[in-house]
């Protein structure tokens, strides 16, 4: 078994889904990500934007995030957002622990400005999920300068041959 089935099945089973929706949904999610990428967060959300428009299942992962929308008359799966975590940008999210909700928004690469809503049902897990995404989206993605690891024509000033000397007898 891969590291993505041994951690998708318990984060659905942390937020309480369905099985039926799970085992619908697992396709999509599987040629999305990465066998060796273990899953985060499984959970549904909805779309301020499109208060009608269906159920949406948000998937993220260490790499990426995967939001699938399944109609709610006819029950199609469709692919909604598909994307890696460093390909999004201004990622922002604010927790709302009276109303049990976090709000996640998140510009796509095409531009496109994607906003969710995730509904708990517990004022505790509204700062579990904070504490989840700060994970995600701060602690684990580095600035593109922190990537460099060489640049080509720049000579080390500090670098300098060391001698080893014994050290004197006593």
């Amino acid at each position: 078994m891969d590291v993505f089935s041994r951690t998708f099945l318990p984060a659905a089973a942390e937020t309480g889904l369905a099985t039926q929706t799970v085992t619908r949904h697992m396709p999509v999610f599987r040629r999305c990500v990465g066998s060796g990428d273990a899953t985060i967060l499984l959970t549904r959300c909805s779309r301020p934007d499109d208060p009608v428009g269906g159920d949406y299942l948000m998937l993220l992962t260490h790499r990426r995030l995967v939001v699938t929308r399944q109609t709610r008359v006819l029950h199609r799966l469709r692919l909604h957002l598909n994307t890696e975590l460093r390909e999004l940008s201004n990622v922002t999210w604010s927790p709302d622990p009276r109303a049990h909700r976090v709000e996640l928004a998140a510009t796509a690469i095409d531009g496109v400005r994607e906003r969710f809503v995730l509904r708990t049902h517990h004022p505790k897990q509204v700062w579990q999920l904070d504490a989840l995404l700060n994970h995600a989206f701060r602690t684990r993605l580095r600035t593109p300068a922190e990537r460099v690891v060489a640049t080509i024509g720049e000579s080390p000033a500090a670098v300098r041959p060391t001698v080893l000397r014994p050290a004197p007898a006593r």
